[in-house]
């Protein structure tokens, strides 16, 4: 996405308090989430190649917050394509002290988000999809996405209560791919009518969980149907007793004896490789 032809107007920071960047410094990420109630809020992209991949699916820039340094040299194509908006511009030990952080890149833009679709918009060609319950750790939730959007999964779902993929340290974790591949939250209550959904939209709905029943996922005689959904639990509980009973099925990943699980990022990696072959 280009918003216009316009020169964006560089502004820089001589005042660290100056209400124009509460968007960087001093809202909090609900905060932002909420900027524009009832319309959907804002979120940051950090790093100009993270912004430029949301241009690209078309989110909307509202300001940046850039290293001064960077301004003519590295950053002045994907400035190039934000049209006429304010970039604060600073040096980089000043957007640190700002932020509180080491900013990757020494690159922030505040971006629109768009309304969330609806699962069956997203999921109407899809063949396999991820659906993500409870996960609220912002670095498994990049990876998990980076992951799925790396080995073709077609599409993520989010449980209400997982965490934002628009946070900023999920988008950055995720290099982006969050913006790559589709993705909603689940309206209504899981597990009951969101595991509904899931079936009436003909998908045969696979837990990730150690079971007694649970079949291994490298086994060659194991496969899925045409449209298939894995899911994923949290770190550490999984999945909900009440969603591993209301699917058709569970796997697990064969592992080393003493060895009960891994980390929910590492194994969807592994689960999505296989997932993706079982046809």
């Amino acid at each position: 996405m280009d918003t216009g032809s316009g020169k964006p107007r560089v502004i820089p920071v001589t005042d660290l308090s100056v209400s124009e960047l509460d968007l960087f410094v001093r809202l909090r990420e609900p905060q932002l989430y909420h900027y524009y109630e009832p319309a959907p809020g804002l979120f940051l992209a950090e790093s100009e190649r993270v912004t430029e991949r949301a241009l690209d699916a078309g989110y909307e820039p509202v300001s940046v917050l850039a290293e001064d340094r960077g301004i003519d040299g590295r950053f002045a194509a994907v400035l190039a394509r934000v049209g006429d908006i304010p970039v604060y511009a600073a040096p980089f030990e000043v957007i640190r002290e700002l932020t509180g952080y080491s900013l990757t890149g020494g690159f922030l833009c505040a971006m629109r988000r768009k309304p969330l679709a609806i699962p069956e918009s997203i999921c109407e060609d899809a063949k396999r999809i991820a659906v993500l319950e409870r996960v609220t750790n912002p670095t498994n939730v990049g990876a998990i996405v980076r992951s799925a959007a790396a080995l073709s999964v077609d599409a993520v779902l989010f449980t209400s209560d997982s965490c934002d993929p628009l946070c900023r340290r999920a988008i950055r974790v995720s290099m982006g791919c969050v913006f790559q591949i589709p993705w909603t939250v689940m309206p209504g209550s899981w597990p009951s009518e969101g595991m509904q959904r899931l079936k009436e939209m003909g998908f045969q709905t696979v837990a990730l969980a150690l079971t007694e029943d649970s079949e291994q996922l490298g086994d060659p005689s194991l496969h899925f149907g045409e449209r298939a959904a894995l899911l994923f639990g949290a770190e550490g509980d999984g999945l909900r007793e009440e969603t591993i009973a209301s699917c058709d099925r569970s796997v697990r990943i064969p592992m080393r004896e003493g060895i009960d699980s891994l980390n929910v990022a590492a194994a969807s990696a592994v689960a999505f490789w296989e997932f993706m072959q079982k046809s």
